[in-house]
């Protein structure tokens, strides 16, 4: 996998979350799977201060969706930010969006609705789990 993307990867439905400055100042944890078509998908994240390998977008392309990619991504993100100190994740999703919550929980992450999360009436579903200490 490559880290961080090249200025013209724009996907498409998920464009007005990518964070140019997100990926440059932490590109050890923006991570990208491409082939020879192209990007196949991506998930870009950070590690806090107080140890938090937090993932602000993790997306596959549709043709790749099933094949254990996004998967594999986590995999890599988990790696990288267990280098940087990281013993537990977290991540957030809208309340409706169903194959972020069912993929999030596979992977084994709880999962818990939090109200006004996103502002006033606006609910997000937060996914936590530890990460285990070698």
């Amino acid at each position: 996998m490559r880290r961080g993307p090249a200025p013209t990867d724009r996907p498409y439905a998920t464009a007005s979350l990518h964070l140019t400055a997100m990926v440059r100042e932490f590109g050890a944890t923006c991570l990208v799977a491409r082939d020879e078509d192209g990007i196949r998908g991506y998930i870009f994240g950070f590690v806090t201060p107080d140890r938090l390998g937090y993932v602000h977008l993790v997306a596959t392309r549709d043709d790749a969706r099933g094949s254990g990619l996004g998967r594999r991504l986590y995999g890599a993100f988990v790696e990288a930010a267990g280098r940087q100190g990281a013993v537990r994740l977290k991540a957030i999703t809208s309340v409706a969006n169903e194959g972020s919550i069912v993929f999030h929980r596979a992977l084994g992450f709880a999962a818990r609705v939090v109200e006004d999360y996103d502002g006033a009436g606006v609910p997000r579903v937060v996914f936590t789990r530890e990460l285990s200490v070698s």
